[in-house]
């Protein structure tokens, strides 16, 4: 039997930057079910020794790991002023839209509702920065 070399995922190219947009939204999407899962574990330990109900912590949090991937990514795009823009205008709809989708959500428990928001922040944030830094790259490189 051969072995044949698995991609590593997020594909990234030479300079550490994610090159494809599926890969990235496929980690982010990783990362926000394993923040969430860790929540929903904390809140049950929580709950079991009675110091809580489940479901009350703040499903903001599973955006810690997305943060991080969109953190490498931005140092990976080393010099110009195109990746503070970008980062900027991402951040900026990003947190309109997970706000917004967690205040139509606000009677679901906070565990349920910032999570949907963190979701929301992650994927438009995800979405408005690949494009984003790539289209400004190119209008000023």
């Amino acid at each position: 039997m051969t072995e044949s070399k698995s991609d590593s995922r997020p594909r990234r190219d030479a300079a550490g930057r994610v090159v494809v947009l599926a890969d990235l939204i496929g980690v982010v999407v990783a990362g926000l079910v394993i923040g969430l899962l860790v929540l929903l574990l904390f809140d049950g330990v929580f709950s079991f020794i009675g110091a809580g109900r489940i479901g009350r912590s703040n499903g903001w949090l599973a955006v810690i790991l997305p943060a991080w991937l969109f953190a490498e990514d931005f140092r990976a795009w080393h010099g110009g002023p195109a990746r503070f823009v970008a980062a900027a205008v991402a951040a900026g709809v990003g947190i309109a839209s997970g706000l917004l989708a967690a205040g139509i959500a606000v009677d679901l428990p906070p565990l349920a509702g910032g999570g949907i928001g963190a979701a929301a922040f992650a994927l438009v944030y995800a979405t408005v920065w690949f494009h984003g830094v790539r289209w400004l790259d190119n209008r000023t490189g």
